[in-house]
């Protein structure tokens, strides 16, 4: 299922024993686009702390999981598991370490452990942890960048095609089955009447994050030719 992301920002959220915040942001990773946490803000209930929960604590299809007139996503876990889980606010920005611990905490294997987007798996998939001696290596050093990015940190970036600015980026689109983002909405100038558009990650050549830019490798004229299919998706799943 496809869901516009930012329709989850400010949702409730609940643990299997009670009300536990409020959806805050989503970190996702710029390599594979895979959205590897939410970040959930406790507020008073664990002093206006941010914790972060990953996909394996939603459970499958966790965002149809919402409880009836109530605007809740719940969480496969108790208050005290998700108190004492391993503190974000130590280890800015999320470092390989931090994520060794956190799933170490929970018991689960780490989505770097076996290849793939999620441990060799196409979702989210709760395994047992595996010790580091144990595993395998895939070409990436445990300790190297892990390009964790926010998704509201993307919104307000401007795109550049080949031969100019075409807009800015105001959302994403999730595949709520395996967390993957499908496509970038893209709110476009005067040169294409305002319309939205939506881009696909493999039209991005890099991301400028000094200049809060994203570099694609489309034309102008390859967006009016191709998108305009697309454009009434986004307008759709925008509302």
């Amino acid at each position: 299922m496809l869901q516009n992301i930012k329709q989850f920002y400010g949702i409730k959220l609940g643990a299997i024993d009670g009300p536990i915040g409020h959806v805050r942001d989503f970190y996702f990773d710029d390599k594979t686009w895979a959205v590897r946490y939410l970040v959930a803000d406790t507020g008073t209930w664990l002093s206006d702390q941010q914790v972060l929960l990953t996909p394996h604590a939603f459970g499958a299809h966790a965002f149809g999981r919402f409880e009836a007139g109530t605007d809740t996503l719940h969480v496969d876990l108790t208050r005290k598991q998700i108190e004492e889980s391993p503190s974000i606010e130590t280890h800015r920005p999320v470092s390989r370490q931090y994520e060794e611990e956190y799933y170490r905490y929970y018991g689960w294997q780490g989505y770097w452990q076996g290849g793939g987007m999620w441990s060799g798996v196409s979702f989210p998939e709760v395994s047992p942890f595996l010790p580091a001696e144990n595993v395998p290596h895939h070409g990436r050093h445990q300790l190297d960048d892990l390009h964790l990015r926010s998704t509201k940190e993307l919104v307000g970036y401007h795109i550049e095609a080949t031969d100019g600015q075409i807009g800015a980026v105001t959302s994403f689109i999730l595949d709520g089955s395996t967390w993957a983002i499908r496509e970038f909405v893209i709110e476009t100038g005067y040169w294409y009447a305002g319309k939205t558009i939506l881009l696909l990650p493999d039209n991005i050549k890099r991301i400028d994050y000094e200049h809060s830019c994203i570099f694609v490798n489309l034309t102008k004229e390859d967006l009016k030719q191709t998108t305009r299919n697309d454009v009434a998706q986004a307008a759709a799943l925008s509302h």
